[in-house]
């Protein structure tokens, strides 16, 4: 059975989807329950798998017995794994969520929804899994054309931001699949470890194609995961989604497109041909150093909860990238760390963006007004999300950011260390705002329609099922914080076969 995890942790939700879109046709109700289960044995799967790598080292998987660079292999190494059961469990704890939003939001097709909830859960598994560039542009479409669906089945707007997200989405995808032929024209294979050997092997570093393979691979990447100013299709698409599609796709999607982005650059091409050869460091950390402060600008203009949230995640793909192009093994480990940290931190407060709004029916930040005294342990749980967003130990995210910090100033780019300083101060303002709120209740000025107050009054604690995977999240931060040495030891782990210590400048 362990030999076979790997496989399972993407079938499972692949063929339920297939079988909640039949049985839910008939039997809605069974929509729910079946996803639960086959995203629980995901979640098996995955840390199974986790525990394989960990103690045997990477795996290679061959499907259907074809061997590499002919057949596809899943490759999981101590980076995949780890993403692996990021991606899993936050789908797990999305879909328990999900119960009462999805039957209230799109009443007439919950069985529909779940399965392409399910799709896309699978595509984003099959991205981290894959040990195939090709495979991987397939699996990146599953996620795509499921997540613009997810989207349009929101009100007008959310369908507007969906088509806008396709255009984008289309041209990202079209980028990358254009990247992998230029590789495949002078490799011959599609095998990412076969690439990277034929690389280094048959000396084509200092060839164009293989430049040009790059830049278009990256671009792609870079417009899929809304890195700043390719981030335009964003902040509408999460915003006005359903509730339970932006609480998948604000976590897991960009966070996905960052892990692609390492994979490329360590795996396919590597270090030394990223951070050597190119010699790009410079020009991507000042555009990271940009993207973060666009991002962190951008949030604190916004009224809408959920607006604010996707600015914010603007700025953590900024985080991100920056912290890649330190080249430096501590700022690689922070990066890495912080797809992580990052993932349950966004799912944290847009779970609780989704209470609010549920609660209240409204989507200012104003909706949050006494919201301490209303709901205790809401806010507790928002509390834990919003504190390790901030960067304030022993949250998961004080120490993916000291990492990063850390590699900024091992490779004495000042402007990124003060541009994450920067935006951790903005967090700080933009959610003790929200505290103040919440606890002494501040009436906007005249002027701003105070639609809620009957409302507002009635407002009590949110339901079991909403209130288990908010608070579990919160736990799961700081877990992932008091856990940081085993966390960091994996990565390390992974990142010890790249011998980065010479592409440090």
């Amino acid at each position: 059975m362990t030999e076979q995890a790997p496989i399972f942790i993407l079938l499972f939700p692949f063929l339920t989807a297939v079988i909640v879109a039949l049985v839910g046709l008939r039997h809605k109700s069974l929509s729910w329950p079946l996803t639960l289960v086959s995203l629980g044995a995901s979640v098996c799967a995955s840390l199974s798998t986790l525990a394989q790598v960990v103690e045997h080292g990477p795996i290679r998987y061959k499907l259907g017995g074809w061997s590499p660079p002919f057949g596809i292999e899943f490759h999981i190494d101590g980076l995949s794994a780890l993403v692996a059961v990021t991606v899993s469990v936050v789908a797990l704890l999305t879909a328990i969520y999900s119960k009462d939003n999805v039957d209230a939001e799109t009443p007439d097709k919950s069985s529909q929804y779940y399965s392409l909830f399910l799709l896309l859960v699978s595509g984003l598994l099959g991205i981290v899994i894959t040990g195939d560039a090709f495979n991987l542009y397939v699996m990146l479409e599953v996620a795509a054309l499921t997540s613009y669906a997810l989207i349009a089945m929101g009100n007008k707007r959310a369908s507007l931001a969906a088509f806008k997200y396709l255009i984008m989405g289309t041209i990202g995808a079209s980028f990358y699949l254009l990247g992998v032929g230029y590789l495949y024209i002078k490799t011959g294979s599609l095998n990412m470890l076969d690439i990277r050997e034929i690389l280094e092997t048959a000396g084509l570093f200092n060839s164009p194609t293989i430049l040009v393979a790059f830049i278009l691979i990256t671009v792609g990447v870079w417009i899929k995961m809304a890195f700043f100013p390719l981030h335009s299709w964003l902040p509408n698409c999460y915003a006005f989604a359903p509730t339970t599609s932006s609480n998948i796709m604000a976590p897991l999607v960009t966070k996905v497109m960052i892990y692609v982005m390492v994979r490329m650059v360590l795996t396919v091409f590597g270090p030394n041909y990223a951070f050597e050869i190119l010699d790009w460091e410079n020009i991507v950390v000042w555009l990271a150093v940009i993207a973060i402060l666009a991002g962190s600008i951008g949030a604190l203009a916004q009224k809408d909860l959920r607006k604010m949230l996707t600015f914010l995640i603007i700025a953590e793909v900024g985080y991100m990238v920056g912290g890649l192009w330190l080249a430096d093994e501590t700022g690689i480990t922070g990066t890495i760390f912080h797809i992580i940290s990052d993932a349950f931190m966004t799912l944290c407060v847009f779970l609780f963006a989704g209470i609010v709004f549920a609660k209240t029916g409204a989507r200012d930040i104003y909706a949050l007004e006494g919201m301490f005294k209303k709901m205790p342990l809401t806010m507790v749980g928002f509390l834990v999300g919003a504190f390790s967003l901030i960067g304030i130990p022993p949250t998961a995210g004080f120490f993916s950011k000291w990492y990063l910090v850390q590699g900024g100033i091992n490779s004495g780019n000042w402007e990124y260390v003060v541009a994450l300083l920067i935006s951790s101060l903005i967090n700080a303002v933009l959610f003790f705002r929200l505290i103040e709120i919440a606890y002494f209740g501040k009436k906007p000025a005249e002027g701003h329609d105070h639609h809620h107050g009957d409302d507002h009054a009635k407002v009590s604690e949110a339901s079991f099922t909403m209130l288990l995977p908010l608070l579990s999240t919160a736990a799961i931060l700081i877990v992932i914080g008091l856990y940081n040495k085993e966390l960091v030891s994996v990565i390390q782990d992974f990142l010890s076969q790249f011998n980065l210590a010479t592409s440090i400048r």
